[in-house]
């Protein structure tokens, strides 16, 4: 993409570090600062909707969504205005910070977009197995953690792949999570809109109640926090599907998808296209390994949270 079109560069591009998926610079002009996302074409996870995607975008932002202005989307570059705040940690967040999301998703899903996208999900991979044969003869560091985990792999991608869902189906943002969100004056601002699609409505609001009430591990949920957001919903405008595990399916469908592709990237040992550094798929894939039957376990204690 031509880049001389948001005006003479005051230096070169800087490198913003810590994505998950794509490669992010910060590009300084006489017309302002922006925010250059270099998508990761090459070993995606799934087929990014560029178009569609931009095109919820800006009719978030025109609705009030606190975010990044969207500038221009291209073949494989997202450009948006430069927004300056404060991270937020993988921490609780305040109640009135974890209501106004709720609040936020509640405008969302209310928003009339259209979306050409009709393809389905795909059935969770079943390649578990493979996946800790190969890991172990690479002699990959976390090798031995995988194949001790590969039976309660399989039986979260059956979960997955079986778990009913029967509340409504919403448009909207699918990956609100503290590495996404910013903080101007104690308020919420969304970043990184490219997972966004259709969506379950109980996956979207138990991933993010749950991704905003705790810390790192599972051991500190503040329920409270956890409903504020859905207090924030309601208040919104929004109505709550019905309680169940569906809830919870889509958090872990994802951190599962994200953990076998960080394996593969692990296994081919290069740095592949523009997504993340080598060293970042590694500690994907240990968090992974140690995160995901801990959460996968504790099930029936997250149910608890929807009472």
């Amino acid at each position: 993409m031509d880049l001389s079109q948001f005006g003479t560069p005051a230096g070169p591009m800087v490198r913003v570090h810590g994505g998950f998926a794509n490669r992010m610079y910060r590009l300084d002009t006489d017309q302002g600062s922006f925010a250059v996302k270099e998508l990761n074409l090459v070993d995606r996870r799934w087929v990014y909707r560029i178009e569609d995607v931009f095109r919820f975008e800006r009719a978030a932002f025109a609705a009030g969504v606190p975010m990044p202005e969207p500038i221009l989307a291209g073949h494989n570059v997202l450009v948006h205005r430069w927004v300056d705040g404060e991270t937020v940690p993988e921490a609780p967040v305040s109640a009135a910070y974890a209501f106004e999301i709720g609040e936020i998703l509640a405008r969302l899903h209310g928003l009339d977009v259209e979306w050409t996208d009709t393809s389905t999900e795909d059935p969770m991979p079943r390649d578990w197995p493979e996946l800790a044969e190969r890991a172990a003869a690479t002699g990959q560091p976390w090798a031995e953690e995988l194949a001790c985990q590969v039976e309660t792999f399989l039986a979260m991608a059956y979960f997955v792949d079986t778990c009913e869902r029967p509340g409504s189906v919403v448009l909207t943002h699918k990956d609100i999570q503290p590495w996404n969100l910013l903080a101007r004056e104690g308020r919420p601002v969304l970043l990184d809109w490219e997972l966004s699609g259709r969506l379950d409505l109980a996956g979207e609001l138990g991933s993010t109640a749950l991704s905003l009430s705790k810390g790192p591990g599972f051991d500190d949920i503040q329920p409270t926090i956890f409903r504020s957001v859905l207090d924030g919903y309601v208040a919104g405008g929004g109505v709550l599907p019905p309680s169940g595990p569906s809830w919870f399916v889509f958090m872990i469908g994802g951190w599962l998808g994200h953990t076998r592709w960080n394996v593969i990237r692990c296994l081919a040992g290069v740095e592949v296209g523009a997504g993340p550094d080598l060293a970042l798929s590694h500690e994907s894939v240990r968090n992974g390994l140690h995160g995901l039957p801990d959460v996968f376990s504790r099930l029936p204690e997250l149910e608890t949270l929807l009472v």
